[in-house]
């Protein structure tokens, strides 16, 4: 087509290409630069996109570990309401039992006292076996009441315990050696317990014998024919011979006619 045209169009058409190219890819060039910009800008946006994403991500942790630790604080301050008011519900009743155990000490005291006293009493008008053991016990006794540091509780149930060590020594048998203090002499025999029944003792050589009569609250001496007898429960009492019958004498009871 270019051949059929005539010298001079085809000289002005050179002239107008000529003309027309360099602004054309000029703006070619300015188009290109022009989007190399905006996915520059558009990589750059995505990025603080991304680093605002992730900065939102990690508040929004935050946020809910926030909001476990309130809920786990609100449930620990409700627990602590209900504690201080049960502890605030459990102060009054110790006030109110220290109330009624002051009471109960000031009423308990003297009948601790009165209990002391009569254990006293028995003591010192019974068979008198283990004299020197029952009278420390009693001493220990009253010395422990005017002890501070020593509650009522304790105090109570040592004063029930002596009561019951009393009461042990009828149901039981001993042999031991002590001191007897007779017609202004003091010699060393051994003694036989039965019980709160008889009570016998024996010189260390075996040559004299003797009994408590209650009802004259005295010795007595024995016949030698009960010497075997006598020996026979001193052992015994001491566990070196197997239990038998023990063919010793009684006293008569106080007060038997």
């Amino acid at each position: 087509m270019f051949q059929r045209l005539c010298a001079p169009h085809a000289a002005a058409l050179s002239a107008l290409l000529l003309t027309l190219a360099p602004p054309a890819f000029g703006q070619l060039d300015e188009s290109i630069d022009l989007r190399t910009r905006a996915q520059a800008e558009g990589i750059a946006s995505q990025g603080r996109i991304d680093e605002m994403s992730d900065e939102t991500d990690q508040m929004l942790g935050q946020y809910r570990t926030a909001l476990q630790r309130t809920e786990a604080l609100r449930i620990y301050n409700q627990q602590l309401s209900e504690l201080v008011d049960s502890q605030e519900q459990e102060k009054g009743q110790v006030r109110s039992e220290i109330e009624s155990v002051t009471i109960v000490n000031r009423e308990i005291t003297p009948l601790m006292l009165r209990m002391i006293e009569s254990l006293n009493a028995f003591v010192t008008l019974d068979v008198p076996f283990l004299i020197t053991e029952r009278t420390q016990r009693l001493a220990n006794l009253r010395e422990m009441m005017m002890r501070p540091d020593v509650t009522e509780a304790e105090k109570f149930r040592r004063v029930l315990e002596s009561y019951q060590i009393e009461n042990d020594y009828g149901r039981s048998i001993e042999a031991y050696r002590a001191e007897l203090k007779e017609g202004g002499a003091t010699r060393e025999v051994e003694f036989l317990r039965i019980g709160r029944t008889a009570l016998f003792y024996q010189t260390l050589d075996g040559s004299e014998m003797g009994m408590w009569e209650q009802a004259g609250r005295r010795w007595v001496p024995m016949d030698d024919g009960y010497r075997t007898a006598l020996r026979q429960g001193l052992r015994m009492a001491r566990k070196q011979a197997a239990p038998n019958l023990l063919l010793l004498p009684i006293a008569a009871a106080e007060g038997s006619g």
